[in-house]
């Protein structure tokens, strides 16, 4: 499918720089394809009266890493300036990242990080990496000096929360975003991105699905920035998705497979979710235990097997994320809904308000 068919313009005052306070003050725009009137403006804090007794929400659990790098290249005595986005970790020491400027980066050059970086003498405090690979669009393989606990550490203390460039290009980064960028129930570190429909997640709202009857199961799901890259291809068909690892244990897709046995519906809280449930889950339905990269690419003509309903942000024009949502409800009806949206003055983006999509009916 040509790219241009999932474009529309976006005012840039409804790209939201900060998220709601309390964060289930956000509104939720309810879209229901089967319906006569598919839009409805509701607010986060009626999720519990909008899902049924026995519904499970399936919420991602992976926790954003300080993922952006700044160093100096060292070549001889040439240095100069680079920035590093962490995308997808390979190994105990090696890192998949999109570098800038790339272009210049050869393979054995060495990267400083650190407030000294634009010395090439090793001290404590400072990290180094060398270029073991080069990719297409500024992807670059990275071997660093440290591994496991060490290295995660070393970029915790020098690394960068990696706010989206729509916020990033806007605001600086500030003290606010280490809490506001990640969901109540983040515990497992290795995103790049946060899985931002649980930002809307408070401990009130916990308490009232709990006390509705609507179970929760975590799974996880490494965001990488590939997932929000913009789309260079004119056509679908050619586009390549980065991979990303996921999780989904034994226990919860036993529990889920028996939400759906007793007739309850699960609801993915995020795109991230739902792209692991689905590589999760045979032609049946049944999703099994699942541990590894998935690099799905979801786009409309897609047979969903395992996700009757989807909680999920406003998205980019153009991007992997509408084209997701876009095949869950119907291009049509996903155009309709974002235009009500835009007009109704909703928050879009990472930190902006979200929807509760119904899968538009399967043949």
């Amino acid at each position: 499918m040509n790219i241009g068919l999932f474009d529309f313009d976006l005012p840039e005052a409804r790209i939201a720089l900060r998220p709601a306070s309390p964060r289930d003050a956000a509104r939720l725009l309810v879209v229901r394809p089967d319906a006569a009137e598919p839009c409805e403006d509701r607010s986060i804090g009626d999720l519990v009266r909008l899902l049924r007794p026995g519904d499970a929400l399936v919420l991602n659990d992976t926790r954003v890493i300080p993922s952006r790098l700044h160093g100096r290249r060292h070549r001889g005595d040439v240095s100069a300036r680079v920035e590093i986005m962490l995308h997808k970790r390979q190994s105990g020491d090696r890192w998949l990242a999109f570098a800038r400027p790339a272009k210049k980066l050869a393979l054995g050059e060495t990267i400083l990080f650190g407030s000294d970086a634009a010395s090439n003498t090793c001290e404590l405090g400072r990290l180094e990496a060398e270029v073991v690979a080069k990719g297409e669009g500024g992807e670059v393989e990275l071997r660093f000096a440290l591994a496991g606990p060490a290295l995660d550490e070393a970029i915790a203390r020098l690394g960068e929360l990696p706010l989206p460039p729509y916020i990033a290009g806007r605001r600086k980064t500030d003290a606010a975003d280490a809490a506001d960028y990640q969901t109540m129930y983040a515990r497992h570190d290795g995103a790049v991105a946060a899985p931002t429909a649980g930002l809307h997640f408070t401990p009130e709202l916990i308490a009232a699905l709990d006390a509705g009857g609507i179970s929760r199961h975590l799974v996880t799901l490494h965001v990488g920035a590939g997932t929000f890259l913009p789309m260079k291809a004119e056509d679908t068909r050619d586009h390549h998705m980065h991979s990303e690892w996921g999780q989904v244990s034994p226990v919860t897709a036993a529990a889920l497979n028996a939400v759906r046995a007793n007739g309850g519906r699960i609801v993915a809280v995020g795109t991230t979710s739902l792209r692991l449930l689905e590589s999760a889950a045979s032609e049946d339905g049944t999703i099994a235990p699942f541990s590894g990269d998935t690099a799905i690419f979801i786009t409309p003509g897609y047979r969903f097997r395992a996700v009757d309903m989807l909680l999920t942000n406003f998205h980019l024009p153009r991007s992997t994320l509408f084209m997701l949502v876009s095949a869950f409800c119907g291009l049509d009806i996903m155009k309709r809904a974002y235009a009500h949206a835009i007009a109704k003055e909703y928050r879009f983006y990472s930190y902006g308000d979200a929807s509760l999509l119904h899968r538009a009916p399967q043949e």
